[in-house]
């Protein structure tokens, strides 16, 4: 690892430390380097607050006039947002060399950040650690392109790819250390999807439970209104959106629902096109979902193509039976030589449980 490379891991170490209450801004983090030492860190904290590059060279307690900053996203140059450009600042600045990870997928900036730095004699270094980077904001720029959010598909399975008994049963498959690790997720996200049947059978919270965390937005599709009005997801905080067959809601019901603080999403179709649901989640700047459902959601957000990612916690336990619900549900199947395909496999034990976690394939 050469001496760019070093400073940019710490770059993007800082990053991390946001965990993504940046939402929907991406994640990063600034290091400022003069003769060899670092005398300024900074990352992005929150949305509205001073973005890394302008926090490095506000901390900094010495001149950075000559310094080099290491950021792992391009510095922004348009005014179109609530702080000023970050390429006016380190302009004015005086630093002589960016080291940058990746360029910013945002339009508005791709490549215009960069050029601007060098038609003002800075010197640019791009693509150190990209992968990394690619990878740390991957909901962003999952995002930024689609104007969908990035979607997590968790299952929660036996050996024998089982996640409930016939009757239902299903607590707890996976250990505290696993659920432990799905709250530490949920913190990250900025909504859970679930349906109205798994929330009928276990009144979820749907909460984070870290300390320091963020609860996500919980995006409950209960088309008939079934659940009721005192169950959890129907009592904010946090916040809850509530997706219902148009049909099905009378002026009385979705008063009921405004005045709890619920926001409602209504569709005319006999089942709510999970895509096109996507589309209104990333209107209202929801970039990250994790669907956390039963066999029937997780199969139609597998045919609809809005899974990016899958979290497969394993427990070394079998149900068996028949009757006993699947993993994935459903009445349609892939042909092996059609088989959805897992990418970029990587496998980490959790006390007992094996977390496989993975990106589908997409054509």
């Amino acid at each position: 690892m050469d001496i760019d490379e070093v400073y940019m891991k710490r770059a993007l170490s800082l990053a991390i430390k946001a965990n993504w209450k940046t939402s929907p801004n991406p994640m990063v983090g600034a290091v400022l380097v003069k003769d060899g030492k670092v005398i300024s860190e900074g990352y992005h904290k929150k949305a509205g607050l001073p973005h890394a590059e302008a926090e490095a060279i506000m901390k900094a307690k010495e001149f950075v006039k000559g310094a080099t900053l290491y950021v792992n996203l391009e510095p922004c140059c348009h005014r179109n947002k609530r702080t000023p450009p970050c390429t006016d600042i380190i302009i004015n600045s005086g630093i002589k060399r960016v080291v940058i990870a990746m360029r910013d997928p945002n339009p508005m900036v791709s490549g215009k950040g960069i050029e601007l730095l060098k038609k003002n004699k800075i010197e640019i270094k791009e693509g150190v650690l990209e992968k990394e980077a690619k990878i740390l904001n991957e909901f962003y720029i999952k995002y930024i392109t689609t104007k969908k959010p990035f979607v997590i598909l968790k299952i929660a399975m036996t050996l024998d790819g089982k996640i409930a008994t016939p009757t239902g049963e299903s607590k707890w498959i996976t250990s505290e250390e696993s659920r432990q690790f799905v709250h530490k997720v949920r913190s990250k996200v900025d909504a859970i999807l679930t349906a109205c049947g798994t929330v009928l059978k276990d009144n979820p919270k749907l909460t984070s439970r870290i300390k320091g965390g963020k609860d996500p937005i919980r995006v409950i599709i209960d088309p008939e209104l079934k659940i009721p009005l005192d169950y959890h997801v129907y009592n904010p905080p946090p916040k809850t959106i509530t997706v219902v067959k148009k049909e099905n809601l009378t002026e009385e019901k979705a008063n009921i629902l405004i005045d709890k603080g619920i926001d409602i999403i209504t569709f005319d179709s006999d089942k709510v096109d999970l895509s096109w649901l996507m589309e209104e989640l990333g209107k209202r700047s929801i970039i990250s979902v994790m669907i956390e459902g039963g066999s029937s959601l997780n199969s139609y957000a597998i045919k609809y193509n809005i899974v990016d990612k899958l979290m497969l916690f394993m427990a070394p336990k079998i149900i068996g039976g028949k009757d006993s619900y699947p993993c994935i549900g459903g009445n349609f199947y892939q042909r092996l030589a059609e088989a959805y395909e897992i990418e970029n496999l990587s496998i980490k034990k959790l006390s007992k449980d094996i977390l496989i976690e993975g990106y589908f394939k997409k054509d």
